[in-house]
């Protein structure tokens, strides 16, 4: 640490606290060596000089993001620049390249989102907020572009996060390296969900963690040659064995133990268990439970995470056997023998035990009791059984479960790598060290001299690359650093681990001698190291020693030491489990070689614990390491708590201020030049002028008398003390310059109060005459109103007699016109109500004629329905495995739908026809009937009056003569025949009549019935309607399914498809075909309700129309020769024309009235050739291959991409409004309309324009007024594709231009985000000035970047207003671009602490006014509304250049000021800004205070922006992007090419307007 110097009167300093450990106050007097100082509590402490560190006053609230950048590199500033970020939730600092982790506690989501991940990603070390994916991606790039493999060391103490720092490494190493499956999870997964496994046997409670990690941990993540992650393993070191035996109070055994008592009671009953105090080897301890934590539940969790990593259930009954098994061993104790020094069984509580052990490892009783009690020592002459005495028995017993359960835990390792998977090929590996940190407790034992020798290892590791990066920055800056010594731990190594005559060698050597005990291994020691300064006696202790490590001293106590360190591998335990009927057991225990199974060998823990250490050395010795050091801010693991005592001890043990004692003993303060000026540039009064900053520095330091200091290439070093040197003198100068301003002031503020007395003097005496002006023109004031009071009487009574005479006459007048009025209105009421009711009784009948009729059409339209139904549906059984197949069935049906319903309208005439005949009969009949009567009336007409003729002759005859009376009867007769045979006949027609009204009735109740059936029918073809919008859906569905995947069919051949493509296309005709099966059976039972006759005559007519069908299909390939030859020649010029169509494509790139001649072009000739009507052609496939290749040849090319999108687009709009796709969303938009427009409405519609496309058809195949009313082509399955290849390409030749604007702008925006540094040639004249004199110049300078950014986005517009892109995508482009803009600038404001200054908002504000000027001064529309894009960059940069922001409330800022901003991201604003121009402080801390806990209550979503890189615009907003609805393609101009040609003189033909 640098030696404090220059403690003055006034100075800010830190000094220790008891409580806090460092406390900061102001030193208020100084006497001798001793100082004065009043704390910020308000505490007075008085302290000797030398203890005491200088406060750095200027320091940022929110601390520094590198505490290499502090002014003073001190154990307190370090601790205090922690605590301040820690309360702001920046869990993360780097001190140089090592980062520093704080656990809080919480989740904190937003730090690990994939979005931040992407953000890190290729990102400089240092460049963003430091975080644990900033050293993950350093380390992945330093593995690709150096081929070196990298590691990083993860260290802490229990409780600080370790694990879980380690499973983000691994996670953004995965993100980085992509993704290797392995069983359907990937390889990162398969790391982490092994830990549940290796937590639950390497993990038990400490003094100072619930779950500490008794073991080390690397895991190997291996990459291949293209930095893909191709396997990875997990190496343990230095398991804990000695706890399974020996555990002291209050820590646990390891948790698998709790787990198996706690667990269900099958489980326990099977293992012979129960509660775990009854168990030796977990009740040397008076904890059982941890809080928080259920060991059944953990049991089960175990239980599903070895499935998970691959243990099967037999394995795992196998594991918890052997976990049961010694458990029960722990329980077998022994005495005396009948022998001397022999021991038994203690009683049949042991015995039991040892059975139940002997049991659980399926192994015999008799040879396990033997092997515990016993000891066969192997000699020349024979074997020798020796007796152990109860002592010996139970250490025998103590080494087979401490053996068996590390066989066990490496097992379950290796089962775990197994099921990962290793890449023996993999080219390189990042590691990620997570081991035990430094521990001193009250009594440590063997444990912790282990742990604390790893720590020493790895500290003299880490002190190693500490001094390598100190050294590479001395290099690099080109300055002597020759005489740096550096901080060596080597001694406690040697003093440890040295052989021989190392602590552990000692050790060793007494477990060899029978006789040796702990007292005579500590005595040992005392003598050999009686003179080491790392080892010491502590007083009065018999067997303690202390050694004093790097992070302080520890006493530890030998007492079982031996014990600890023994670890024999006696040969009766490995042939008795090694003959185990357990195969899992037996394999734990593999044959030895026969010379080491002769005898008992001697292991010790001590020597294997170095061999495993010096592995892991080596390991990180051949890798390039990076550190991370985890920190628990509190003891009680709750967050927002921050103990500087807890922080401070594990920086020690963690080694980050052994770090900072090497950097403190070269040059603790490292500041660029213009860092150093900035802040001591008033210190540089009497510098030369024309000198540049390098030489204004050592000018400065000169001046004050500073020594040993260095002048590197960018940066001045200045040894320890220095800096406060420098900050005293310029305390003096600020002093002397504050006094000065204060005068001023005073005499400012005394002149200011003279003046305001002498206005105030001039004011009074100003409202003195006021007022007696006031009081003369108040008198004037009412004379002339008592004048006027007068004068307005006498008028208001003369207005009022005038009035009244008014009123009087207008209420007259009034009356009479009302009375008018009312007999008028009365009038026209009649006349209209007459009107009304006459209205409403023409309107009666019409509507009823109009529903007779209507009634009997929708009766004969739903027979025809049923009919053509029926005949579709019979159709659909053919139908194929793929869309085309199914859209062309659908077509089909409905055909036959609209066949049936003309054939409903053919029989609804034949009807009507019929039913006229009948009236037409009926009347001739009536006729006829009336011509009989009129005959017979005249014949009885003629018999009365010859009757009457006769009395008269014979009343005139003279009555003399009498003759004989002669009858004639002739007559008589002849009238009686005429009139019977009139009788006769009418009698006839009467019957006639009667048979003609009873076919009548007989008709009509046969028409009441067919109604009936029909309205049936019309029902029934309603639901078979909706079964084929179904139908529709489904195949619009598999529509937006293809269009999904049409970006995957650019980039591959036509003719290959995915296997799962071509599975999920499978499954959706296999649902379609099932909708069809349904189809069916609807029809079955339409086709039973549609009268028999009718359906017979219709389907004879449909027969007969198909038989001549037939006959003509048969009649035209009498001659296959010339038929072949003539389509062969056809197929030539066909081809002949494709190529000139592509020809063209590719050459006419010429614009008419802003459209693309070649689309236009293009779309005639498919018009004109029925490409669109066909099932099967190449051009499509012609076209769209053109098209790819073309975009690919001009990726870079902005100008042909611009160009493409135009015809493309223009292309996608015309198959779009003139083309019928059956299934497409037409289908949604067909079932919305009314339920008045039928099948027969359409089919009516489509045979007038069937008709109007015949008269035409030589000219444009049926586009005849197109211009007006826009014909839809029914168009096949190869348009289809074709449409979906054309909207593909729009999206991507949109999504090419995008990307490539976003690429040539990221540079810039790089640049453009923080304000450039001051020339490093400016002369010492511009210093002096200050910052506010010399700022023209570099605007000029920083504001290219801007510009440069405005010529490339005019540059797009430019070409594509050049090339005629639709104004929709134009603007949506423009509007995706402001975007990105706005989330890169946003973005790295949040993760740039050196952006979020005052001076860089200023920069930032004149950026975007620049880019506002740009978007107004442009004349396209489309250019001009993306400015709100960038609402968030923008508001930002208001708070940043807001003055008084200690003033301002959170509702001002987040309604007024910020009101687009998350209360986190303002939150993160504000707490990393820092006022860099005027000094000033940030938000107040009852505001910061207030959004924290705002952002603790809220779900912490991420407060970075996500780039938006999809599509903004759909098939539908292409269409209508084109002004005007109509299509006009005879003002096209053909180029020349096509005009040579006669096969498309077509071109030249005039539409009909």
């Amino acid at each position: 640490m640098g030696t404090p110097v220059n403690i003055t009167l006034g100075s800010h300093v830190w000094v220790e606290d008891p409580e806090l450990a460092w406390t900061n106050g102001e030193v208020t007097d100084i006497k001798g060596t001793n100082a004065t100082i009043l704390t910020a509590d308000g505490k007075t402490i008085v302290a000797s000089i030398s203890s005491l560190y200088p406060k750095d006053t200027e320091a940022p609230p929110a601390g520094v993001d590198d505490m290499t950048k502090l002014a003073y590199l001190h154990e307190p500033g370090v601790l205090h620049n922690l605590a301040c970020r820690f309360s702001l939730n920046e869990i993360y600092t780097y001190t140089g390249n090592i980062l520093i982790a704080v656990n809080p506690f919480q989740r904190l989501p937003h730090l690990y989102s994939v979005h931040m991940m992407e953000q890190y990603k290729g990102a400089a070390f240092g460049e963003l907020s430091p975080h644990l994916f900033a050293v993950a991606d350093t380390s992945y790039r330093a593995m690709i572009n150096e081929a070196k493999s990298q590691s990083i060391l993860v260290s802490g103490e229990s409780g600080a996060g370790k694990t879980e720092t380690t499973k983000m490494l691994m996670r953004y190493l995965a993100f980085m390296g992509g993704r290797s499956d392995t069983e359907g999870r990937s390889v990162e997964q398969q790391v982490l969900e092994s830990n549940p496994v290796l937590e639950a046997f390497g993990n038990a409670k400490t003094v100072k963690n619930n779950n500490s990690s008794r073991f080390g941990k690397f895991v190997e993540i291996q990459f291949d040659k293209r930095g893909k992650i191709s396997g990875a393993a997990i190496r343990t070191y230095l398991l804990e064995r000695s706890r399974v035996c020996q555990v002291s109070d209050p820590e646990r055994n390891y948790h698998c133990f709790y787990m198996l008592c706690a667990a269900p009671p099958e489980e326990v009953k099977k293992f012979k268990l129960g509660d775990p105090r009854t168990f030796h080897y977990l009740n040397q301890t008076n904890c059982y439970e941890v809080s928080n934590v259920d060991d059944a539940r953990e049991y089960l969790e175990t239980r599903n995470a070895m499935d998970i990593v691959g243990i099967g259930q037999e394995a795992q009954d196998a594991i918890f056997r052997v976990v049961a098994a010694i458990l029960h061993l722990g329980n077998v104790n022994f005495i005396k023998g009948e022998d001397a020094d022999s021991s038994k069984l203690r009683d049949d509580k042991s015995r039991y035990h040892l059975q139940t052990a002997a049991e659980l490892l399926m192994c015999n009783e008799k040879m396990l009791e033997d092997s515990l009690c016993k000891r066969v020592i192997v000699t020349p002459d024979g074997n020798i059984t020796k007796p152990l005495d109860p002592e010996s028995a139970a250490l025998n017993r103590d080494a087979l479960a401490k053996t068996v359960y590390s066989r066990l835990f490496d097992w379950i390792v290796d089962k775990i790598n197994s099921s990962i998977g290793q890449d023996p090929n993999a080219t390189s590996l990042i590691g990620v060290l997570d081991i035990y940190g430094f521990e001193s407790f009250k009594i440590n034992s063997f444990e912790q001299l282990c742990i604390n020798l790893t720590n020493e290892k790895l500290q003299q590791h880490f002190n190693q690359h500490v001094f390598k990066m100190e050294q590479e920055e001395y290099t690099r800056e080109e300055i002597d650093w020759s005489y740096v010594e550096f901080v060596d731990n080597q001694d406690v190594l040697d003093l440890i681990e040295k052989k021989p005559g190392g602590i552990i060698a000692l050790l060793d050597e007494a477990c060899m001698f029978p006789k040796s005990t702990h007292e005579t291994f500590a005595q040992k020691m005392y003598q050999t190291y009686k003179g080491h300064k790392r080892f010491s006696k502590p007083k009065l202790a018999r067997t303690a020693f202390t050694v004093n490590h790097y992070a302080g001293d520890v006493t530890y106590s030998a007492e079982f030491f031996l014990d600890k360190n023994k670890d024999y591998v006696v040969a009766e335990h490995q042939a008795l489990l090694d003959a185990s009927k357990c195969s899992f057991v037996a394999n734990l225990f593999p044959p030895l070689p026969e010379d080491a199974s002769k005898q008992s060998k001697f292991s010790s823990i001590g020597t294997r614990f170095k061999q495993q250490l010096q592995a892991l050395m080596e390991t990180l010795n051949t890798t390039e390491p990076h550190y991370i050091r985890c920190v628990k801010p509190n003891t009680v693991l709750k967050p927002s708590i921050f103990e500087n005592d807890t922080v401070l001890n594990q920086l020690r043990c963690g080694g980050v201020l052994e770090a900072i004692r090497i950097s403190c003993a070269g040059y603790p303060t490292k500041r660029a030049f213009d860092e150093f000026l900035d802040r001591f540039v008033m210190l540089a009064t009497d510098v030369p002028e024309g000198s540049d900053e390098k030489s204004a520095c050592a000018s400065i330091c000169d001046k004050m008398g500073l020594k040993g200091y260095q002048i590197g290439k960018t940066k001045i070093f200045l040894r320890a003390g220095q800096m406060a040197e420098l900050d005293a003198r310029r305390t003096e100068v600020l002093a002397g310059a504050t006094r000065l301003i204060q005068r001023q002031i005073r005499t400012y503020l005394t002149r200011k109060e003279f003046l305001g007395q002498k206005k105030a003097t001039i004011f009074v005496q100003k409202l003195l005459r006021a007022q007696l002006a006031r009081k003369l023109y108040q008198n004037m004031r009412r004379e002339a109103a008592s004048v006027c009071i007068q004068k307005n009487i006498r008028a208001h009574r003369a207005r009022i007699c005038y009035t009244n005479l008014q009123a009087s006459s207008t209420v007259i007048q009034t009356g009479l016109r009302a009375m008018d009025a009312r007999n008028k209105h009365r009038h026209r009421r009649r006349t209209k109500a007459a009107i009304v009711i006459q209205r409403e009784w023409r309107r009666y009948q019409a509507h009823e004629a109009y529903e007779h009729y209507r009634k009997a059409t929708l009766a004969l339209q739903c027979l025809w329905r049923v009919k053509v139904a029926r005949k579709e549906l019979k159709k659909l059984k053919m139908a194929a495995r793929e869309t085309g197949a199914l859209k062309e069935a659908k077509d089909k049906l409905e055909k036959r739908v609209e066949e049936l319903t003309w054939r409903l309208e053919l029989e609804k005439h034949q009807k009507v026809d019929l039913e006229e005949a009948k009236a037409q009969e009926v009347a001739n009949l009536q006729n006829a009937l009336t011509e009989m009567q009129e005959k017979l009336d005249e014949a009885q007409a003629a018999i009365i009056q010859e009757k009457e003729a006769a009395k008269l002759a014979i009343e005139q005859a003279p009555p003399v003569i009498k003759e004989v009376p002669v009858v004639d009867n002739t007559q008589l007769e002849l009238l009686s025949s005429l009139n019977n045979e009139l009788e006769v006949e009418v009698e006839k027609l009467k019957g006639k009549i009667e048979e003609f009204e009873a076919v009548c009735s007989a008709l009509e109740t046969v028409n009441k019935a067919t109604l009936t059936e029909s309205e049936d029918a019309k029902a029934k073809a309603i639901q078979l309607q909706e079964a084929i919008e179904r139908l529709q859906t489904n195949q619009s569905n598999l529509e937006s399914e293809n269009q999904v995947l049409r970006q995957q069919a650019l980039t591959t051949s036509t003719s290959a498809v995915e296997p799962g493509e071509l599975n999920s296309l499978k499954d959706r005709i296999a649902i379609l075909e099932s909708e069809n099966e349904t189809l069916r059976r609807h029809a079955a039972v339409v086709e039973k309700t549609v009268p028999n006759e009718a359906v017979s005559a219709s389907a004879k007519d449909l027969e007969n129309g198909h038989q001549t069908e037939e006959i003509q299909g048969t009649k035209e390939p009498r001659t296959p020769v010339i038929v072949l030859a003539k389509q062969r020649s056809l197929t030539d010029r066909q081809q002949e024309s494709h190529d000139v169509l592509l020809t063209c494509l590719t050459d006419e790139r010429r614009f008419d009235n802003g459209r693309s001649v070649a689309a236009w072009i293009i779309y005639k000739t498919l018009l004109q050739w029925r490409s669109f009507e066909l099932e099967k052609t190449h051009i499509f496939d012609r076209i769209v291959h053109k098209i790819r290749s073309s975009i690919e040849e001009s990726q870079d090319d902005t100008r042909e991409l611009t160009y493409w999108l135009t015809t493309s687009s223009t292309l996608l709009y015309l198959l779009q409004s003139t083309l019928k796709f059956s299934n497409t969303n037409n289908s949604a938009s067909r079932r919305n309309r009314s339920s008045q427009t039928t099948l027969f409405g359409r089919l009516v519609q489509g045979m007038q324009s069937s008709s109007v496309g015949l008269e035409t058809s030589s000219g444009y195949s049926g586009m005849v007024g197109i211009s007006n009313d826009q014909q839809i082509v029914e168009a096949k399955y190869p348009a289809l594709l074709f449409k979906q290849h054309l909207a593909a390409y729009v999206e991507k030749t949109y999504g090419m231009i995008r990307d490539s604007l976003k690429k040539e702008i990221n540079p810039l925006l790089n640049l453009c985000i923080h304000a450039p540094r001051p020339m490093r040639a400016r002369t010492l004249r511009d210093v002096t000035k200050g910052s506010h004199l010399n700022t023209t110049g570099k605007q000029q300078a920083s504001y290219v970047q801007w510009q440069n950014i405005t010529e490339k986005l005019e540059h797009t517009l430019n070409l594509m207003a050049e090339n005629h892109v639709p104004s929709m995508i134009t603007r949506k482009l423009f509007h995706q671009v402001f975007s990105y803009i706005n989330v890169q600038l946003f973005n790295s404001l949040l993760l740039r602490r050196e952006c979020c200054s005052f001076s860089n908002g200023e920069y930032l504000k004149t950026g975007l006014h620049e880019l506002e000027q740009w978007c107004l001064k442009t004349e396209d529309e489309a250019a001009r509304s993306p400015w709100d894009e960038l609402q968030h960059i923008r508001q930002a940069v208001k708070f940043l250049v807001l003055h008084q922001k200690t003033q301002k409330s959170l509702d001002d800022i987040t309604k007024e000021i910020c009101p687009v901003l998350s209360i986190p991201q303002v939150y993160r604003i504000g707490t990393m800004f820092w006022d860099d121009k005027y000094g000033t402080q940030g938000l107040s801390p009852e505001v910061i205070k207030l959004m924290a806990e705002d952002s603790v209550n809220m779900t912490y979503p991420s407060f970075l922006l996500d780039v938006d890189s999809s599509i903004p615009f759909s098939v539908e907003d292409v269409s209508q992007s084109f002004q005007g609805g109509t299509i006009s393609l005879s003002d096209v101009d053909p180029p020349p090419l096509l005009r040579q040609r006669s096969d498309f003189h077509f071109l030249f033909q005039t539409l009909p307007e």
